[in-house]
């Protein structure tokens, strides 16, 4: 990466991405991605290979839920969340893309069909660095505003310094921004429940539109506790997993927006799952994306095919997240490249849905072959 950046939980200055690939005795090849940075994708890596592929060579690719559940129900003694959801998840986003294309419809199509042509797109950036928090503020506040004038609809910042530096940090992004522009806060679950009731009664004041992963995600109550307390919105849900998780996450009662992560949680054919449960909770949905182009071009195939809640003529709409900072294995993977930033200079800060059978887009091989490490 051009310079070292960080979150709540560590500082980094590498970025990876792990893409799947299944091809079939008829020539037919499918993408997907598995969420995991650096040596977790190593681990993601040798589960795919080594532990799912022996499961599911000679299957018929078509028969997605078959596969999944054959899968799961086989790694259900040795991991219900994380690392074996992962690896799967990867694997059955290359199945649906498969599908796309032996059907010839789009991801969007083949799931439903598109109730918008195009997504709105918020930026996110103001990632933390190695500064005095004052040093921190002044860019974060620059970049604030660059945001906004590259043309997109809504940002978010990073937290984690502590409640007070980072109450510092997010009236920084306020100002940068100005008074009438969208801003969110994701603190990567870094806060004890008090000290996020401090930060969270801060972005009342500033009227932030968000409040991601404040608290660690295993603590359910506390999520309720600031849901209940806060008028802010609590977001989360990224890290967690599959349709059970998903169900006593959403019976908690303590999400105001859901951010279900398809490279995860499962895949394509849990997140469907996990949507009509979001739904089902009236709970409204906004994907976590973070990785490459093929997560990015995932998700905006799922933004299109998803039923806005409620409906009405000016309905509740999802927005595509997108990771302003640099990723060359977003912008520089695709054959024929989304351009994401050039749609939102010149789209009032929306992105088409890519066209083409499955997920839309194909990698370039040449590209991957000059990246690989494993």
């Amino acid at each position: 990466m051009p310079e070292e950046l960080g979150y709540s939980q560590q500082y980094y200055t590498r970025r990876s991405a792990h893409l799947v690939c299944v091809e079939t005795d008829e020539g037919v090849t499918g993408w997907g991605e598995c969420f995991g940075p650096g040596n977790v994708a190593i681990a993601n890596k040798a589960i795919v290979e080594q532990v799912i592929r022996p499961m599911v060579l000679g299957m018929d690719p078509l028969d997605r839920d078959v596969i999944w559940h054959k899968v799961y129900n086989l790694l259900r003694d040795h991991g219900q969340k994380g690392m074996p959801l992962q690896a799967l998840s990867g694997v059955d986003i290359a199945l649906w893309d498969i599908a796309g294309k032996v059907a010839g419809l789009p991801l969007c199509q083949l799931i439903g069909g598109k109730f918008r042509q195009d997504v709105a797109c918020y930026g996110y950036g103001m990632m933390l660095r190695r500064e005095h928090v004052t040093e921190l503020a002044a860019r974060f506040s620059d970049e604030a505003a660059a945001i906004r004038d590259a043309g997109f609809g809504a940002t978010k910042m990073k937290v984690g310094l502590g409640p007070k530096e980072d109450v510092v940090l997010a009236q920084a992004v306020r100002d940068g921004a100005g008074d009438d522009f969208v801003f969110m806060v994701d603190a990567n679950h870094a806060y004890t429940t008090s000290d996020a009731f401090y930060v969270g009664r801060a972005l009342e004041e500033l009227d932030a539109y968000w409040f991601e992963e404040p608290i660690a995600p295993e603590d359910l109550d506390g999520y309720a506790e600031l849901r209940a307390g806060l008028s802010v919105n609590i977001a989360g849900g990224e890290a967690e997993f599959s349709r059970w998780g998903w169900r006593k996450l959403l019976e908690s009662r303590g999400l105001d927006i859901a951010q279900p992560e398809v490279c995860a949680l499962g895949g394509v054919s849990e997140y469907l799952r996990v949507l009509a449960l979001c739904h089902a909770h009236f709970t409204p949905v906004i994907n976590h994306v973070w990785g490459s182009a093929i997560a990015v071009s995932t998700n905006l195939q799922l933004l299109a095919a998803m039923p806005p809640l409620p409906g009405g003529l000016h309905p509740w709409e999802p927005m595509l997240e997108f990771d302003t900072t640099e990723n060359r294995f977003r912008d520089d993977l695709l054959e024929n490249p989304l351009n994401i930033q050039d749609q939102v200079k010149s789209n009032g800060g929306r992105v088409a849905i890519p066209e083409g059978a499955g997920i839309g887009v194909t990698p370039n091989m040449d590209f991957i072959k000059h990246y690989q490490v494993a």
